[in-house]
Protein backbone atom coordinates (compact mmCIF):
# COMPACT_ATOMS: atom_id res chain seq x y z
CA UNK A 1 0.00 0.00 0.00
CA UNK A 2 3.07 2.39 0.98
CA UNK A 3 4.80 1.67 -2.64
CA UNK A 4 1.20 2.61 -4.24
CA UNK A 5 0.75 6.11 -2.83
CA UNK A 6 4.72 6.55 -3.77
CA UNK A 7 3.29 5.93 -7.33
CA UNK A 8 0.65 7.63 -7.31
CA UNK A 9 1.75 11.20 -5.12
CA UNK A 10 5.11 11.03 -6.41
CA UNK A 11 5.68 9.97 -10.36
CA UNK A 12 9.11 11.15 -10.85
CA UNK A 13 10.46 9.17 -8.15
CA UNK A 14 9.42 5.81 -9.36
CA UNK A 15 12.89 6.38 -11.88
CA UNK A 16 14.97 6.07 -8.75
CA UNK A 17 13.70 2.94 -7.43
CA UNK A 18 13.14 1.19 -10.66
CA UNK A 19 15.12 -2.12 -11.84
CA UNK A 20 14.96 -0.69 -15.75
CA UNK A 21 17.81 0.35 -16.95
CA UNK A 22 18.81 4.04 -17.30
CA UNK A 23 19.67 3.64 -21.12
CA UNK A 24 16.06 1.89 -22.83
CA UNK A 25 17.13 0.50 -26.50
CA UNK A 26 14.09 -0.20 -29.00
CA UNK A 27 14.44 -3.63 -30.35
CA UNK A 28 11.19 -3.09 -33.00
CA UNK A 29 13.19 -2.56 -36.22
CA UNK A 30 9.90 -0.83 -37.72
CA UNK A 31 8.99 1.22 -34.65
CA UNK A 32 9.95 4.44 -36.54
CA UNK A 33 7.40 3.60 -39.87
CA UNK A 34 4.66 3.16 -37.28
CA UNK A 35 4.97 6.41 -35.48
CA UNK A 36 5.81 7.90 -39.35
CA UNK A 37 9.45 9.29 -39.13
CA UNK A 38 10.98 6.79 -40.63
CA UNK A 39 12.92 7.99 -44.38
CA UNK A 40 10.73 6.17 -47.26
CA UNK A 41 13.36 5.62 -50.19
CA UNK A 42 12.74 7.12 -53.07
CA UNK A 43 14.89 5.23 -55.55
CA UNK A 44 15.59 6.84 -58.97
CA UNK A 45 13.25 9.05 -60.97
CA UNK A 46 13.07 6.58 -63.47
CA UNK A 47 11.90 3.65 -61.80
CA UNK A 48 8.78 2.40 -63.11
CA UNK A 49 6.92 0.88 -59.98
CA UNK A 50 8.09 3.18 -57.86
CA UNK A 51 10.16 2.16 -54.39
CA UNK A 52 8.84 5.14 -51.98
CA UNK A 53 6.76 2.44 -49.20
CA UNK A 54 7.39 0.81 -46.26
CA UNK A 55 5.55 -1.73 -47.33
CA UNK A 56 4.04 -2.90 -50.53
CA UNK A 57 1.48 -5.77 -51.72
CA UNK A 58 2.21 -7.29 -54.19
CA UNK A 59 -0.06 -10.15 -56.07
CA UNK A 60 0.96 -12.61 -58.43
CA UNK A 61 -0.71 -15.17 -60.42
CA UNK A 62 0.44 -18.29 -62.37
CA UNK A 63 -1.06 -20.93 -64.20
CA UNK A 64 -1.32 -23.12 -61.12
CA UNK A 65 -1.68 -20.58 -58.01
CA UNK A 66 -2.26 -16.73 -56.70
CA UNK A 67 0.17 -15.86 -54.23
CA UNK A 68 -0.26 -12.27 -52.21
CA UNK A 69 2.39 -11.20 -49.82
CA UNK A 70 4.10 -8.07 -48.44
CA UNK A 71 7.01 -6.68 -49.04
CA UNK A 72 9.10 -4.54 -47.11
CA UNK A 73 11.05 -2.21 -48.62
CA UNK A 74 14.78 -3.72 -47.18
CA UNK A 75 13.60 -7.05 -46.03
CA UNK A 76 11.59 -8.39 -48.75
CA UNK A 77 8.85 -10.44 -48.34
CA UNK A 78 7.20 -10.57 -45.04
CA UNK A 79 3.53 -11.85 -44.96
CA UNK A 80 2.80 -14.75 -47.37
CA UNK A 81 -0.48 -16.30 -48.69
CA UNK A 82 -1.07 -18.70 -51.42
CA UNK A 83 -4.03 -20.69 -52.84
CA UNK A 84 -1.61 -23.62 -52.79
CA UNK A 85 -1.57 -23.85 -48.57
CA UNK A 86 -3.08 -27.12 -48.00
CA UNK A 87 -5.88 -25.43 -45.50
CA UNK A 88 -6.95 -22.99 -48.08
CA UNK A 89 -6.76 -25.78 -51.06
CA UNK A 90 -9.17 -27.92 -49.36
CA UNK A 91 -11.70 -25.57 -48.76
CA UNK A 92 -11.73 -24.47 -52.34
CA UNK A 93 -13.21 -26.00 -55.81
CA UNK A 94 -10.81 -24.28 -57.66
CA UNK A 95 -7.58 -22.25 -57.12
CA UNK A 96 -7.77 -19.55 -59.82
CA UNK A 97 -11.46 -18.97 -59.87
CA UNK A 98 -13.03 -15.62 -58.51
CA UNK A 99 -14.28 -17.54 -54.78
CA UNK A 100 -10.35 -18.24 -54.17
CA UNK A 101 -9.47 -14.70 -54.71
CA UNK A 102 -12.00 -13.15 -52.58
CA UNK A 103 -10.92 -16.50 -49.67
CA UNK A 104 -7.59 -15.22 -50.44
CA UNK A 105 -8.09 -11.65 -49.27
CA UNK A 106 -9.60 -12.52 -46.35
CA UNK A 107 -6.64 -15.03 -45.29
CA UNK A 108 -4.39 -12.49 -46.06
CA UNK A 109 -5.81 -9.11 -44.19
CA UNK A 110 -6.68 -11.34 -41.15
CA UNK A 111 -2.43 -12.06 -41.49
CA UNK A 112 -1.73 -8.56 -41.95
CA UNK A 113 -4.18 -7.59 -38.53
CA UNK A 114 -2.27 -10.20 -36.79
CA UNK A 115 0.92 -9.15 -37.63
CA UNK A 116 0.40 -5.70 -37.13
CA UNK A 117 1.14 -4.23 -40.44
CA UNK A 118 -2.72 -2.24 -41.58
CA UNK A 119 -1.09 0.21 -44.19
CA UNK A 120 0.59 -0.54 -47.37
CA UNK A 121 1.78 0.62 -50.68
CA UNK A 122 -0.69 -0.86 -53.40
CA UNK A 123 -0.01 0.05 -57.32
CA UNK A 124 -2.39 -2.95 -58.52
CA UNK A 125 -4.85 -1.34 -61.14
CA UNK A 126 -7.73 -3.80 -62.02
CA UNK A 127 -10.59 -4.00 -63.39
CA UNK A 128 -13.94 -3.13 -62.21
CA UNK A 129 -15.87 -6.49 -61.16
CA UNK A 130 -12.97 -8.61 -61.70
CA UNK A 131 -11.28 -11.15 -59.69
CA UNK A 132 -8.50 -8.35 -58.24
CA UNK A 133 -11.01 -6.01 -57.61
CA UNK A 134 -13.06 -8.83 -55.29
CA UNK A 135 -9.84 -9.61 -53.69
CA UNK A 136 -8.71 -5.81 -52.68
CA UNK A 137 -12.60 -5.36 -51.62
CA UNK A 138 -12.03 -8.26 -49.35
CA UNK A 139 -8.87 -6.86 -48.13
CA UNK A 140 -10.03 -3.47 -47.16
CA UNK A 141 -12.91 -5.09 -45.48
CA UNK A 142 -10.65 -7.37 -43.56
CA UNK A 143 -9.13 -3.91 -42.07
CA UNK A 144 -6.55 -3.02 -43.61
CA UNK A 145 -5.59 0.12 -45.69
CA UNK A 146 -4.40 0.30 -49.01
CA UNK A 147 -2.35 3.88 -49.06
CA UNK A 148 0.42 4.67 -46.38
CA UNK A 149 0.37 7.56 -44.33
CA UNK A 150 2.70 10.60 -45.61
CA UNK A 151 6.49 10.41 -44.25
CA UNK A 152 5.93 13.20 -40.82
CA UNK A 153 8.05 16.37 -41.41
CA UNK A 154 9.05 18.98 -39.01
CA UNK A 155 7.60 21.91 -39.21
CA UNK A 156 9.66 25.22 -39.45
CA UNK A 157 9.08 27.97 -37.01
CA UNK A 158 7.61 30.41 -39.84
CA UNK A 159 5.02 27.50 -40.64
CA UNK A 160 1.66 28.43 -40.03
CA UNK A 161 0.34 25.12 -40.11
CA UNK A 162 1.24 22.38 -37.40
CA UNK A 163 0.88 18.94 -38.08
CA UNK A 164 -0.30 16.94 -35.42
CA UNK A 165 2.77 14.62 -34.07
CA UNK A 166 1.87 11.17 -34.87
CA UNK A 167 3.53 9.54 -31.98
CA UNK A 168 1.30 11.86 -29.40
CA UNK A 169 -2.19 10.72 -28.20
CA UNK A 170 -4.70 12.87 -27.99
CA UNK A 171 -7.37 11.56 -26.00
CA UNK A 172 -11.15 12.47 -27.09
Amino acid sequence: MNNLKRLLVAPSLTRLNSTAPAEFVNRNPRNLEKIRIARKPDGYHLDAPGRKFWHKLELVASNRTVTARVLHYVNGPVIEAKTSEWALRKQLYSIKDTSAYINLGKVFAQRCIESGITEMYCDIQPTEGGKVDRFLKEVVNGGVKLEEPEVYKKPYPWDRERPEKPWEVAEQ
